[in-house]
C-alpha cells in the first residue's frame, strides 16, 4: 500500500470513528462545552468540516477560473482576519442544524478522500502555507481529526482506546520541531533529537540519531497530546533528557498557525 493510500485508509478510519459516536447525540450533547475555550461539540464537527471543504477548494484550484476563484476568496479571508477567521468559520458552520452539519461533514470528509485520491502525482496542493503533497494534506486532515475528536471524546467524557493510527501524528509532530521553534521566534538547535516512543501495539517507533544527547522517551499516544496540546506536559508519560528536549516540550506544535496556548495541568479530565 502506497504511503498516500495508507493515510487515506486511517483517515476515513478515524472519521468513522467520530461519526460512530457522534451519531446518537441528542441536541443537548451537541451543545456540550469542549476544553478548547468557546467551542462546543457542534463547533469541533464544524471545523472539521469546513477545513475538509477548503482543502477539496485547493486541490481543485487548478481545474479552472471558477475553482480557482472559491479558493482566492477563502484565501483573502485568511489575509484579512489572520487570527481570527478559522474559529469564525467554525462559529459559522456550527448554526447549521445538528443532522445539516452532520451531512456536511461526512460528504465533504469523503470528497477530500477521492480528491486526495485522484490529484495528479508530483503536484501539490495550494495552501495557507507551504505547497502540500497529497500524502502531506492527508497526514494533516488526520492529525487535525485525532485531536478535536480528543475534544469532542472529553467533553463526552469518553476513553478511546488509542490505535497505531497515531503515527501520523507522531510523524508530523517529529517533523514540526523547528516550525514549534520559529512560531516561538525561536532559534532552533543545530543537532538532531532521539525520540523514542512506545506504540499502541507495544513497538517502540524512534526517530533521530541513536547517540542524539537530546531525547524524549515515552508513550506514542501522550505523545501526540502533547504536539496538539491537547495535555499539559506534567499529565504525560513523556521523559525528556537534556535542556533542549526539555524545552522542545513546553512549545511542541503540530499544527500550523500562531503559537497555541496549550491545556493548564488539570483543565480536560
Amino acid at each position: 500500500m502506497s504511503a498516500l493510500e495508507q493515510v487515506l485508509t486511517d483517515l476515513v478510519a478515524e472519521g468513522d470513528e467520530l461519526a460512530a459516536h457522534l451519531a446518537g447525540l441528542g441536541e443537548e450533547q451537541w451543545h456540550l462545552d469542549t476544553p478548547a475555550e468557546g467551542w462546543t461539540v457542534a463547533h469541533q464537527v464544524a471545523h472539521l468540516a469546513w477545513t475538509d471543504h477548503v482543502a477539496v477548494l485547493a486541490a481543485g484550484a487548478a481545474s479552472g477560473p471558477e475553482a480557482k476563484e472559491a479558493w482566492d476568496a477563502v484565501v483573502l479571508q485568511a489575509i484579512e482576519d489572520p487570527t481570527g477567521f478559522v474559529d469564525a468559520s467554525a462559529a459559522e458552520w456550527a448554526q447549521a442544524p445538528r443532522e445539516e452539519l452532520m451531512v456536511r461533514w461526512q460528504d465533504g470528509r469523503a470528497r477530500l478522500v477521492e480528491t486526495l485520491r485522484a490529484h495528479p502525482a508530483g503536484e501539490k496542493l495550494p495552501w495557507f502555507g507551504p505547497p502540500m503533497s497529497p500524502t502531506s494534506m492527508g497526514s494533516a486532515r488526520f492529525m487535525e481529526t485525532w485531536a478535536h475528536a480528543r475534544d469532542v471524546y472529553d467533553a463526552l467524557g469518553l476513553l478511546v482506546r488509542p490505535t497505531d493510527r497515531i503515527r501520523h501524528v507522531v510523524h508530523i509532530g517529529v517533523r514540526t520541531r523547528n516550525f514549534a521553534y520559529a512560531v516561538h521566534e525561536q532559534e532552533p538547535p543545530a543537532e538532531e533529537f532521539r525520540v523514542e516512543l512506545v506504540a499502541p501495539n507495544g513497538e517502540t517507533w524512534t526517530y533521530g540519531p541513536e547517540d542524539a544527547e537530546q531525547r524524549i522517551v515515552g508513550s506514542a499516544y501522550d505523545f501526540c497530546l502533547l504536539v496538539t496540546q491537547r495535555r499539559h506536559r506534567s499529565e504525560l508519560d513523556l521523559v525528556a533528557t537534556g535542556e533542549d528536549a526539555a524545552h522542545w516540550m513546553t512549545i511542541a506544535q503540530a499544527f500550523a498557525g500562531p503559537p497555541g496556548g496549550g491545556r493548564a495541568a488539570g483543565a480536560t479530565p
